[in-house]
């Protein structure tokens, strides 16, 4: 298979060859609740306690807890339920995958100068995977109406038939390489055949009833390392700051078929039935930086406050596709009984022009009240303002990123934890809620979790056992145009984690 390099001139797009949506971009704008295990089973309530290594993914000031050295590292078994009705037709599908999804150190300077304010500093390396990107799902239903014929039509309209005749795929544009694969699949023709005709018509015989499924497997993951610095400054702050460095690998596999039983076209050609396949790799990396604060009014009492910055993100994406038909008439004008297959495979990957991605930042307070040795209650509450992200170069996605601006809003997240401790066991229990990045508060709804553990001490060596739930609905639609019917999917994870920490 070979590749082509796809360079979008900014002065030359047009609206048309934006391949990257909001989905896209909320992919990488949100994160799960991951890291160590004992974080996990609070919830990620951590934000004024500190002395976990992913706690200063929540506020940096937190490793100036830590009382010595430490390094850690975190196993995670993620197991997740897609229930989808589409079109009052009921499907699931599931997937189970570990991950060695935390590993971190901690190395505490202790400063002995009776003079200072300045108690001591941490230095701290740590990686977290912050969002597991392995997933599948399947949809399947007769929609009444729409046929993905649409898909490429919509895409088609306006692109001169002389463009799709004498150019090959990998010099197209990307609403003409949609175009093209329309074409010469039989999906579409041309109202007339000349070179500079722009209208096209279906060849999807009407009648609707038309079935669909749709299956789509990733694999991948958005990994954050953290650089953290933070020092005690007298025995009531903490202060803390982070430089992060993130990595995108993503994988998607998607196939979409349909089939209809509607009578063929009495001249021309019919189709009755797509297989439409999409490969897609996204690639790239990205930064951020977080700064925090740890204040201790009382010996009892902690209250944080955080500030994560927007992550900038450059991204790459490969893109390879295929689309198989078969119906009566195709590739023939001799015999319209003829019934035949037709395959367009341009046995080509177009690596598309890096592109910029800014998802937005997030502040935290939190507080959290400390029963002597015994125990703890944590609150965290973080405000988000998904409207705030965006794709650049800003001209070649202009209508993403309004549409983003207008239907994507503040989005609010609470988490509760609490500890108890019983000499040297640890019972920990958690809750947390998240608000839909969505005005509409349902194409994405509110996200519900709950989660428990143990921890173990034995001194300079520590076990923690968590597990954590998380429900939360969304629309997927198979693709943002054309054919824009969305399957409503019930997710539900269910995560087991084990952490191992060292004293050293």
């Amino acid at each position: 298979m070979k590749k082509i390099f796809a360079l979008i001139i900014a002065s030359l797009a047009i609206t048309s060859i934006e391949a990257q949506d909001i989905n896209d971009a909320l992919r990488y704008a949100q994160t799960d609740l991951g890291g160590t295990a004992r974080f996990r089973a609070m919830s990620g309530a951590f934000g004024a306690l500190g002395g976990d290594f992913s706690s200063i993914n929540i506020n940096p000031a937190g490793s100036a807890i830590f009382a010595n050295n430490q390094v850690g590292f975190t196993l995670s078994n993620y197991n997740t339920t897609n229930n989808s009705s589409y079109f009052g037709n009921n499907t699931s599908d599931k997937r189970n995958s570990f991950d060695l999804n935390q590993a971190g150190g901690v190395f505490v300077f202790n400063n002995y100068n009776k003079r200072s304010d300045w108690k001591k500093f941490a230095f701290t390396l740590n990686y977290d995977n912050a969002k597991n990107l392995d997933n599948s799902t399947f949809s399947a239903g007769t929609n009444p109406n729409n046929s993905v014929a649409n898909y490429f039509l919509g895409y088609a309209n306006g692109v001169s038939l002389g463009t799709l005749n004498n150019y090959n795929f990998g010099d197209l544009y990307y609403n003409e390489q949609q175009a093209y694969l329309g074409y010469n699949s039989y999906i579409i023709d041309p109202l007339a055949n000349t070179d500079n005709n722009t209208g096209y018509k279906s060849n999807v015989a009407p009648g609707g009833n038309y079935y669909q499924e749709n299956r789509t497997q990733t694999t991948g993951y958005n990994s954050k390392l953290a650089f953290n610095f933070s020092g005690q400054y007298t025995d009531k702050w903490f202060f803390g700051l982070n430089l992060n460095s993130h990595f995108v690998d993503y994988r998607q596999s998607s196939s979409f078929y349909e089939s209809n039983s509607n009578p063929k076209n009495a001249t021309g050609s019919t189709v009755d039935v797509i297989q439409f396949n999409n490969d897609l790799y996204t690639y790239g990396s990205g930064f951020s930086f977080n700064l925090g604060t740890i204040f201790k009014p009382v010996k009892e009492v902690r209250l944080g406050l955080a500030y994560e910055s927007p992550t900038w993100y450059r991204l790459t994406d490969e893109l390879s596709q295929r689309v198989t038909t078969s119906g009566y008439g195709l590739n023939s004008t001799q015999d319209n009984t003829q019934y035949s297959g037709v395959t367009t495979d341009p046995n080509t990957t177009m690596v598309f022009q890096p592109y910029k991605l800014q998802t937005p930042g997030k502040v935290t307070g939190s507080f959290a009240y400390l029963f002597g040795k015994r125990g703890l209650l944590s609150l965290d509450y973080a405000i988000k303002d998904y409207s705030g992200t965006t794709y650049s170069p800003a001209n070649d996605f202009s209508n993403t990123n309004a549409i983003m601006s207008s239907t994507l809003t503040k989005s609010s997240e609470v988490r509760i934890g609490g500890e108890y401790k019983i000499r040297k066991v640890s019972l920990r229990g958690g809750y947390r809620w998240e608000q839909s990045p969505y005005k509409d508060g349902k194409t994405i709804s509110d996200l519900t979790g709950y989660s428990g553990g143990l921890g173990f001490n034995f001194g300079a060596t520590k076990l923690d056992l968590a597990y954590s739930y998380a429900k939360r609905d969304y629309d997927q639609q198979f693709f943002s145009q054309g054919l824009t019917d969305a399957a409503r999917i019930k997710s539900v994870n269910n995560n087991v984690s084990l952490t191992l920490l060292f004293e050293l």
